[in-house]
């Protein structure tokens, strides 16, 4: 772990840097991304703005950090699909996992991904990026699922597994973005889920599944 100048933190300075991320990314749960200043962030982590800038150039470049942090824990999302069957009531419970592990990572880290959303739909190709690597770890393993039905005889050959898998991945995160917005379609999140698992279900299989 390394300064802005290069040196290496040590563990208080390590301690004082995970502090200032914590509380801005605190602050982004709360107020719009360009309204946060470093001297706001350094108040509330109770130091000053000028160690802020011993850690990072600007709010954007500690945004970034938090936001790397929170792609390498995306990548985990791949474990929700390793080693799964789609066969059966155990197709079922894959999609029905799938769909609680994206949206809770979603809910969980709502404020940084709406910042990285923008970023992305802004043309920030480092923002493109970190979303691409929470999304890629998903979509692989979808892909790779589907292949393998298709080399059993259980998904029509003329499928194209990455156009499913990238449709499918598309439309999770879609809707995990918009998670508020379904109670004011009158759509409660106990019903959200497995109408959400069915949909993944039925584009992996192209069959309904066995509950």
């Amino acid at each position: 772990m390394r300064t802005v100048d290069g040196r290496v933190a040590g563990r208080r300075g390590q301690a004082t840097r995970q502090k200032l991320l914590d509380c801005l990314s605190e602050m982004l749960s709360s107020s719009p991304y360009r309204d946060v200043k470093v001297i706001d962030v350094a108040r509330k982590a109770g130091t000053s703005p000028a160690t802020f800038y011993q850690y990072f150039p600007d709010v954007e470049g500690a945004v970034l950090e938090i936001a790397e942090q929170m792609a390498a824990e995306g990548a985990g999302l791949t474990e929700l699909l390793e080693g799964r069957s789609w066969a059966g009531k155990s197709g079922w419970q894959t999609s029905q996992e799938l769909v609680d592990g994206f949206l809770d990572f979603w809910k969980k880290h709502d404020a940084i991904l709406r910042v990285v959303d923008l970023g992305a739909a802004e043309g920030d190709k480092r923002f493109y990026k970190i979303r691409m690597k929470i999304l890629n770890s998903v979509n692989s393993s979808l892909a790779d699922s589907i292949t393998e039905l298709q080399t059993k005889g259980r998904v029509d050959k003329d499928v194209n597994p990455s156009a499913v898998a990238g449709s499918l991945v598309a439309m999770l995160a879609a809707v995990a973005a918009h998670q508020k917005g379904f109670s004011s379609w009158g759509v409660k999140q106990a019903e959200l889920k497995p109408n959400l698992a069915l949909l993944v279900h039925l584009g992996v299989t192209g069959r309904k599944p066995s509950k």
